[in-house]
C-alpha cells in the first residue's frame, strides 16, 4: 500500500473514522479486559503449542528415517501430549470466547437501548423504527462479536506469523524467501478490499434496515393490507426488496470469489514452490526429511495465518461500520434528567394542593422549519379540565408533546407552579414523571391487564387497579372476562374493542396518580354517555389533578373549565358564546 494511497485515504477521512469507531467500541470492552487478556493468552499458548508440535514432528520423522528407535516412544508420547493439550486449550478458549461474546452482546444492547430511550425524541423519530431495530439488534451484536475477532486475534495471528517465520529463518534462511512469497500479493489485494468492503457493509446495513422496516410495518398493519386489498402489492414490494438485496449480495460474492481464487492461486504457488525447494535441499543433503516436513508445515501455517490476518480487514470494516451506525444514534442530543431531586421535592411539597401548568409566549418550529406556535400561552390548574380545540394538524398533539418535554420550545417558558405559594420549576424531562398521558390510538402492551397497569406503578395492589378501572368505566367489562384483571391483552390491544382499549389506557394513566393528566383525543372511541361519566369520575376524585384534553367532541367542551382554540399559531381563550357555537356547529 503506497504512501500516495495512504495519504488519499487519510484525506477522505476513512481511517480517522475507523479509529474513532474503534475507540468507541473498546469503551464497552474495558470491564472485560482481564477476560480478553486471558483469551489472548490462551490463543498465544495454543500458537506456541502448535509451533512446538512442528519441532516434535520434525524430530519424529528424523527418528523414524534415521532408525533411532530408542527415542521413538518418548517423542511420540510428547507429540500426543501436545495434541491433547492443544485440544484442551482450544476448547477452553472457545468457551471463554462464547462467554465474553454473550456478556458483551447483552451489556451493549442494554446500554444502547437505555441511551436510545433518553435520546431527544424529535431527533430519534427521524429514523424508521425498522432501522432503529436493525441498529440495536444486528449492529450491536456485530460489534460485540467483533471484539474477540479483531484486536485479540490480531495479536494472536501476528505472533503466530512472526514466530513461525523466525523458526524457519533460524533453521534455513533460504526457506524464508518462499515463506514470504505471497506477502506482496496479499498486501496488494488488501488495498482494494479496504474501500470496497466498507462501502459494501454500509450498503448492506442500509438495505437490511430497509427490509426490516418493511417487515415491521407490514406485520403491524395486516388489517389495513387486507382491508385495502393490498396483499399482492405488498408481496410485489417484498419481492422487489429481496431482488435488490440479492443483487447487492451477489455483487459482493463475485468480488469475494475473485479474491479467493486469486489468493488460493498465490497459496498454491507458495506451497508448491516450497515443496520444490524442500525436495532439492533434501536431495542435496542440506537438510533432513524431518526438517523439510517442518518447513512445509510452517510454510502452510504462514500462508494460512497471513490469510487470517487479511481476513481481519473486512472484519474490522464490518465492525467499525456497525459501530458508526450506532454512533449516529447515540451521538444525537440526550435528554437532561439532572433535575430529578428538584422535581421530587417540588412534587412532595404540593401533594395536597396540586400543581398547575403555565405556558408563556412559546414559539415552536419543527426541525423542517414548519412553525406551529408563536407567542402561545395557556394555563391549567388543579381540579380543572381544560379543553384544547382546533383543526387537525394545527398543533394540539404538538402542545401535549411540549408539555411532556418531548419537544422543547425555541422561545418562551413552560413551567409547573403552585397557586398556593407561587413557587415554580421549569418543565423538563425530569418533570415528566409528574404527568400521565393517554395518546391517540391503541397503546396497550401485550401481557395481562394487571401487568399493563403495573407498568406505570409496579407496586400497585389489586384494589388500586380495580379502583382505577372503575374510574375509567372499564371494571364492568374486565370483571366479565374469565381471568378478570389477569386476562391477556394481545399486541396493540388485540382482543379488545377500541373503546375498551381506550378505557384501559385511561385507567392506567389514573392509576399512576400523577398531578398532571394529558388526554389526546383519549375518549374519541367512547359513546357520549360513557365519555361524560369517565370525565366526571376523573374530576370527582379528591386527588388534586390538573387535566388537559384535546378534543373534537362537544360533550367534552361542556365539562371544561376553560377552552383554548389553536388559531394563527396561538392559544386563544374562548368565551361561553364561542364554546356554545362550537357545540352547536358540531
Amino acid at each position: 500500500m503506497n504512501i500516495k494511497y495512504i495519504f488519499k485515504r487519510l484525506q477522505d477521512g476513512m481511517l480517522s473514522d475507523i479509529l474513532n469507531e474503534t475507540k468507541w467500541i473498546y469503551q464497552y470492552a474495558k470491564k472485560y479486559r482481564l477476560f480478553l487478556f486471558a483469551y489472548t493468552l490462551l490463543g498465544l499458548t495454543n500458537t506456541f503449542t502448535t509451533l512446538l508440535s512442528s519441532l516434535v514432528s520434525r524430530n519424529l520423522v528424523d527418528i523414524i528415517t534415521g532408525g533411532r528407535t530408542e527415542e521413538l516412544f518418548k517423542t511420540f508420547s510428547l507429540m500426543i501430549i501436545l495434541a491433547v493439550f492443544s485440544i484442551l486449550i482450544t476448547q477452553l478458549s472457545g468457551y471463554l470466547s462464547s462467554w465474553i461474546n454473550f456478556k458483551v452482546d447483552t451489556d451493549m444492547k442494554a446500554d444502547v437501548f437505555s441511551k436510545m430511550l433518553v435520546t431527544d425524541w424529535e431527533s430519534i423519530t427521524a429514523y424508521h423504527t425498522g432501522d432503529l431495530l436493525t441498529r440495536w439488534s444486528n449492529d450491536a451484536s456485530n460489534v460485540a462479536s467483533g471484539l474477540l475477532n479483531w484486536i485479540p486475534n490480531l495479536v494472536i495471528y501476528s505472533v503466530h506469523f512472526i514466530s513461525a517465520f523466525l523458526m524457519i529463518l533460524s533453521q534455513d534462511a533460504s526457506f524464508a524467501f518462499f515463506a514470504l512469497l505471497g506477502l506482496p500479493f496479499s498486501a496488494l489485494i488488501s488495498r482494494s478490499l479496504l474501500t470496497r468492503m466498507r462501502s459494501n457493509n454500509q450498503k448492506s446495513a442500509a438495505m437490511s434496515a430497509k427490509m426490516s422496516g418493511f417487515h415491521q410495518e407490514a406485520f403491524s398493519n395486516i388489517q389495513t393490507i387486507k382491508a385495502f386489498d393490498m396483499i399482492q402489492v405488498s408481496i410485489d414490494h417484498l419481492k422487489q426488496l429481496q431482488k435488490e438485496y440479492v443483487s447487492m449480495k451477489m455483487e459482493f460474492q463475485r468480488m469475494s470469489a475473485a479474491t479467493s481464487i486469486f489468493m488460493s492461486a498465490i497459496g498454491l504457488l507458495v506451497t508448491y514452490s516450497s515443496y520444490g525447494w524442500g525436495i532439492y535441499r533434501v536431495f542435496s543433503g542440506a537438510i533432513s526429511y524431518g526438517t523439510m516436513t517442518m518447513f512445509l508445515s510452517l510454510s502452510g501455517t504462514l500462508t494460512n495465518t497471513l490469510n487470517s490476518l487479511i481476513s481481519l480487514v473486512p472484519n474490522a470494516i464490518s465492525i467499525t461500520s456497525s459501530a458508526g451506525r450506532l454512533m449516529d444514534i447515540l451521538d444525537m442530543p440526550q435528554e437532561d434528567y439532572s433535575r430529578e431531586e428538584e422535581v421530587r421535592a417540588f412534587s412532595d411539597s404540593h401533594k395536597e394542593d396540586g400543581i398547575s401548568l403555565r405556558i408563556s409566549d412559546i414559539d415552536y418550529s419543527y426541525h423542517n422549519g414548519t412553525q406551529v406556535f408563536k407567542n402561545a400561552s395557556l394555563e391549567a390548574n388543579p381540579h380543572e379540565i381544560i379543553g384544547l380545540v382546533g383543526p387537525s394538524g394545527e398543533g394540539k398533539t404538538t402542545m401535549l408533546r411540549l408539555l411532556l418535554s418531548l419537544l422543547r420550545p425555541q422561545h418562551g417558558h413552560i413551567c409547573l407552579f403552585s397557586g398556593k405559594n407561587g413557587d415554580s420549576i421549569p418543565l423538563s424531562p425530569s418533570a415528566r414523571k409528574l404527568c400521565s398521558y393517554v395518546p391517540q390510538g391503541n397503546t396497550m402492551f401485550s401481557g395481562t391487564i394487571a401487568e399493563n397497569m403495573r407498568n406505570v406503578k409496579p407496586d400497585a395492589t389489586e384494589e388500586e387497579i380495580r379502583e382505577a378501572l372503575h374510574l375509567a368505566c372499564a371494571l364492568e367489562f374486565v370483571d366479565r372476562l374469565p381471568g378478570g384483571i389477569h386476562s391477556q391483552i394481545g399486541e396493540r390491544g388485540g382482543g379488545f374493542s377500541e373503546g375498551q382499549a381506550q378505557r384501559l389506557s385511561i385507567a392506567r394513566a389514573l392509576l399512576k396518580k400523577s398531578p398532571i393528566l394529558l388526554l389526546d383525543e383519549a375518549t374519541s372511541a367512547l359513546d357520549v354517555q360513557t365519555e361524560r361519566l369517565v370525565l366526571k369520575n376523573i374530576m370527582k376524585s379528591s386527588y388534586p389533578r390538573t387535566c388537559l384534553v384535546t378534543t373534537h367532541r362537544p360533550t367534552v367542551l361542556g365539562l371544561c373549565k376553560r377552552v383554548y382554540a389553536i388559531q394563527e399559531k396561538q392559544c386563544r381563550l374562548l368565551d361561553e358564546k364561542e364554546i356554545k357555537r362550537l357545540m352547536d356547529d358540531f
